[in-house]
Parts: C-alpha cells; sequence; structure tokens
C-alpha cells in the first residue's frame, strides 16, 4: 500500500469547469476558521469548534498537510477536500483505505461545487494511485452527504451506530488503469 504521504506533495493545482483545488495558503485562516466554527457545516459532525479557540489554535498555513486541499471559487476558498488513510482503529472496511471527506461553506451549498470538487479530487488520486479504493462515511441523515456519495460511485458497505447517530459507510471501487 502506497501512502499518500510519499505522493509529491503539494501537487499542481487542480482546476475544473468552475473551481480551483489547491494546497492551503496563509490567506486561508479566515476561511478554515469559520469553516470549522460553522455550526450549519457540522451539524452532522459533531458540532462546531469554538471560534475563540480556533483564532488562538490557526496559526500560520492552517491544515497544510498532504490530501488536504482548498476549494476555491472566483479566488476565495469556498471548502475543503480531505483525501487521508483510514486509521486502523475505524471500522474494519474502512482501515487502511483513503478516506474522502469534504467541507463546504453553507454559501457554496446547492450549486453543484462538492461533487466538482470531489470528482476532481478523485480523478487526480487516481492518476497518483491507480487502483486505491476509496471509503466516504457519513450520517445516514445527511440527505445530501448520501445523494453526493451515490453520484460519486459510492455504493454502501455497512451502516453503524456512532456519535448517537446512523452512519453510512461506502466504498468506490478502485479505477484500474487500462493499458
Amino acid at each position: 500500500m502506497i501512502e499518500l504521504a510519499s505522493v509529491a506533495w503539494p501537487p499542481a493545482s487542480i482546476r475544473t469547469e468552475r473551481l480551483v483545488l489547491r494546497e492551503p495558503e496563509v490567506r486561508d485562516r479566515a476561511a478554515f476558521i469559520e469553516l470549522l466554527a460553522s455550526p450549519e457545516v457540522h451539524t452532522y459532525l459533531g458540532g462546531p469548534r469554538p471560534r475563540d479557540e480556533l483564532e488562538r489554535e490557526t496559526l500560520g498555513v492552517p491544515e497544510r498537510w498532504p490530501g488536504s486541499f482548498v476549494v476555491e471559487l472566483n479566488g476565495e476558498m469556498i471548502g475543503q477536500i480531505l483525501l487521508r488513510r483510514a486509521p486502523e482503529n475505524r471500522r474494519p472496511a474502512a482501515a487502511g483505505k483513503v478516506d474522502l471527506g469534504y467541507l463546504f461553506l453553507p454559501r457554496a451549498w446547492g450549486f453543484g461545487y462538492a461533487a466538482e470538487a470531489c470528482a476532481a479530487a478523485l480523478d487526480w488520486l487516481d492518476g497518483v494511485l491507480p487502483g486505491e479504493p476509496v471509503v466516504l462515511a457519513t450520517q445516514t441523515a445527511n440527505v445530501g452527504s448520501m445523494r453526493l456519495a451515490a453520484k460519486l460511485g459510492f455504493t454502501e458497505v455497512e451502516r453503524f451506530h456512532a456519535w448517537d447517530a446512523e452512519q453510512w459507510l461506502g466504498m468506490r471501487s478502485p479505477v484500474t488503469p487500462s493499458g
């Protein structure tokens, strides 16, 4: 299994029809704080973090590590895509696989940006780690996230109860290079 950390990072910016996926920069600090402190964004994620705590802790370039992409629209951060190895203590079906996560500011909801950005990140991953399966977990109550998972080609592996709610784990079959 190749680690995400072994992939050349940061990659060149990924451009889609409307968006740019890029490495986080210092100028993204305020948007990251807004994202992590938003009650709407964290409805299904255990609640927001206190803004004052985030202001103290978020120094320099926030969330800068391999697999963390800022999603930019017209020069402004509107969200984040996360690709990271699922920890071994996670659900057995997810352990060791690449886990796709995403957060978008509420003002960016309903325009298809999450689908566009996630598809671009998955295409990038297929290029650097061909044949790698990807998992995605969400609460079943999060209807938008469930729709996005289906649109991206994730199929249900299991449902489980955690954090006082029913959770859904889906997997996207690896794309194998043709050749």
